[in-house]
């Protein structure tokens, strides 16, 4: 049986734990620090044998080098990335097999270009797909382009879009309300929009995390995966955001909604 908790570090990131109750060991997606997890580890009496990075910035890497020493895990990252330490390069169409559960990788370039994701389709994690997605995908937002392109972007999050909509979104960082500030602003007749903000809300309040969303509250609800959606198209339209005149159709779409987050 497996299960994933959620380890907090720093002011808004979250380190996704994955425990295999079975032989008590652990693999944790993106450790910017090693502390919280080596705390985490030793009150549940886990051992850690695996961790998967999925982009080289320092609030996902940063923890790495410790936990290495201290365990010496498989440490799965991707291919081409300025982030040295993986042991077992990745790139799309890979698999990663970890106690019977396999994960799926696929490149989703934008918020950097070496950006990664790992996606399995089996339920045995909370009886549903789970994917997890770095920056790349948030809870009614998206990954700052750092280094990609808008049509780039919107192509990584096609991707993400077209997997089952029930699948369970791990994604690194508590942004939930400042980019339901931002989509409310942009929707505000949306009423599921409205009604999602207020729940999140109470969780906050509760101190419980927002996240994992799923892929079909995103669908519907996320502006950034949106594109295709009329009422968005006239939001965007409505604030003449001005964006590269070489984007067409959907990418532009998406274009005009980043850059109105950028300032917002």
């Amino acid at each position: 049986m497996f299960s994933i908790v959620p380890i907090p570090a720093f002011s808004d990131n979250y380190i996704w734990c994955i425990v295999d109750d079975a032989t008590r060991t652990a693999a944790v997606v993106d450790p910017g620090q090693a502390e919280p997890v080596l705390q985490f580890l030793k009150a549940r009496q886990l051992e850690l044998d695996a961790i998967l990075i999925t982009h080289h910035h320092p609030d996902h890497v940063g923890g790495v080098k410790e936990l290495d020493a201290a365990f010496d895990p498989d440490i799965y990252g991707p291919a081409d990335s300025p982030f040295k330490g993986s042991k077992v390069a990745l790139s799309e169409g890979d698999t990663v097999n970890w106690h019977g559960l396999r994960f799926q990788v696929l490149t989703v370039p934008g918020h950097t270009l070496d950006h990664i994701a790992y996606h399995t389709a089996q339920t045995d994690i909370d009886e549903a797909p789970a994917l997890f997605c770095g920056d790349t995908l948030f809870a009614c937002g998206c990954g700052r382009l750092f280094e990609g392109k808008p049509a780039q972007m919107r192509h990584s999050l096609a991707k993400l879009r077209a997997l089952p909509a029930n699948t369970r979104v791990y994604c690194a960082h508590e942004y939930t309300l400042a980019n339901l500030r931002f989509s409310r602003d942009l929707l505000p007749e949306d009423d599921a929009l409205e009604a999602f903000e207020i729940a999140c809300k109470q969780k906050r309040e509760n101190q419980v995390p927002t996240l994992p969303t799923t892929l079909e509250e995103e669908i519907a609800l996320n502006p950034f995966m949106r594109w295709d959606d009329p009422a968005v198209a006239a939001a965007v339209d409505k604030r003449r955001i001005e964006v590269d005149p070489a984007l067409r159709g959907e990418d532009r779409i998406f274009a005009q909604v980043r850059k109105a987050k950028d300032s917002f």
